[in-house]
């Protein structure tokens, strides 16, 4: 905290009260500046400061497009720190219940929707070849090194099968559209002003449809009855004006919530075994649950699901 709060002074806001706001699965931290009544937030990237360059250039693909992304009110890429308009501290996860989430979540689907009118020209492409490797960290992280799983070649080759065929299904459905990747409860703010803020997007790529819906309606921090969610992304394709029927539209919901939760197990796992993050074991059961209950519903995944049944959590 003494390197920003030094960094802080130099930059001009020494007058305004420092204290920790939060961290999150990266190495960023949070702080909040205070000063008569008005708030600022600073972002600490000092041990991945190649991390800024692409928080400023998504930020400013979703503000143009009329998403509220913080505005930047100071940055310094060489030392990797920037003081960003503070959203609030009330996230979705702290408001979401079974009497709200249809309100709440129609106004994040809205969001959605003009977070995909963001120019996604340049971004990395969520190609085949990303799909697979997100989804390997599953096999290594989860299933070998944190349940000490010893895979059969068949089991091996079935993993291997089932990750191509749910890779390919996700492909079907369109593409090269904005996609924020991590677009869930924890990283969507309400404003004091009513508004919907969003954070946490520099890892953003060019890729499908339902990628963000995903995240957002299989949230991996909370769950509700699957038939409001399936209605919820029938809304969204009806919004988006697909010409495409509900069976189609929902496989297409359903391998991308495959693909993202197969690889949110592994990374879960990783934040424990590599980075000695304890929080997110908590999370696997919920994310687990998720993949066990599309992989049953698709010939293509069922025997992954049957794998995934027998596992038990430690």
């Amino acid at each position: 905290m003494d390197s920003v709060k030094a960094w802080t002074e130099a930059a001009g806001w020494g007058a305004w009260h420092l204290e920790k706001a939060s961290e999150d699965a990266s190495f960023r931290r949070y702080f909040r500046l205070s000063r008569a009544g008005k708030t600022a937030i600073v972002m600490d990237a000092s041990r991945e400061k190649e991390a800024l360059g692409p928080f400023l250039d998504v930020t400013a693909r979703l503000r143009s497009a009329g998403v509220h992304a913080p505005e930047v009110l100071a940055e310094d890429r060489d030392r990797g720190y920037l003081i960003l308009e503070d959203l609030g501290s009330t996230h979705y996860l702290d408001l979401l219940n079974a009497g709200n989430f249809r309100q709440l979540y129609q106004k994040a689907i809205e969001t959605i929707v003009r977070m995909q009118r963001s120019d996604a020209a340049g971004l990395p492409l969520y190609d085949k070849a990303f799909l697979r490797f997100e989804m390997a960290l599953m096999e290594r992280w989860f299933l070998c090194d944190y349940l000490a799983l010893e895979l059969s070649g068949a089991e091996a080759a079935m993993i291997d099968r089932t990750l191509d065929a749910i890779a390919d299904v996700v492909l079907e459905q369109p593409q090269g559209l904005f996609v924020h990747r991590d677009y869930h409860s924890r990283n969507m703010l309400l404003t004091p002003k009513g508004e919907l803020g969003v954070i946490d997007y520099q890892d953003a790529m060019s890729g499908a449809l339902t990628y963000d819906l995903v995240s957002l309606l299989k949230d991996c921090y909370i769950r509700f009855e699957r038939d409001a969610i399936e209605a919820l992304a029938l809304r969204f394709r009806d919004l988006k004006g697909l010409d495409v029927d509900d069976a189609t539209f929902l496989r297409w919901f359903d391998f991308m919530g495959l693909q993202r939760h197969i690889k949110v197990l592994g990374i879960f796992a990783r934040l424990w075994l590599r980075d000695g993050k304890s929080g997110y074991l908590k999370d696997l059961p919920l994310t687990l649950q998720y993949a066990i209950e599309a992989a049953e519903r698709y010939s293509e995944t069922a025997e992954l699901a049957a794998l995934l049944k027998s596992v038990k959590l430690p």
